[in-house]
């Protein structure tokens, strides 16, 4: 593995440099604070759910679509995905 340079920012030189001289301590979060951070955690974690859709292919399409997945080695289904999320990330540009 490559020795990379960590990079820090501000806040994190500060508390590294507490650390190091002894001088951090530990300051409990609010119940205010707790409460954000807890439903910014629950909204993000329901961002990577998974939910069951339908949708509908033509025969044609579906079939190479299985054709190409299997030449892939993966399931038609992990390529669909995986198509949908490359265009959702803007990785992926289509032209209609």
């Amino acid at each position: 593995m490559k020795n990379r340079k960590i990079l820090y920012d501000p806040e994190e030189l500060t508390t590294l440099e507490e650390i190091e001289k002894g001088e951090w301590k530990d300051i409990p979060l609010s119940d205010e604070e707790r409460e954000f951070y807890a439903e910014s955690a629950a909204y993000t974690k329901s961002l990577q759910e998974k939910r069951q859709t339908t949708i509908r292919f033509s025969v044609s399409d579906l079939a190479i679509i299985k054709a190409k997945a299997k030449e892939m080695g993966i399931g038609y289904q992990n390529l669909i995905q995986a198509l949908v999320h490359k265009y959702a990330q803007g990785k992926l540009d289509l032209k209609l």
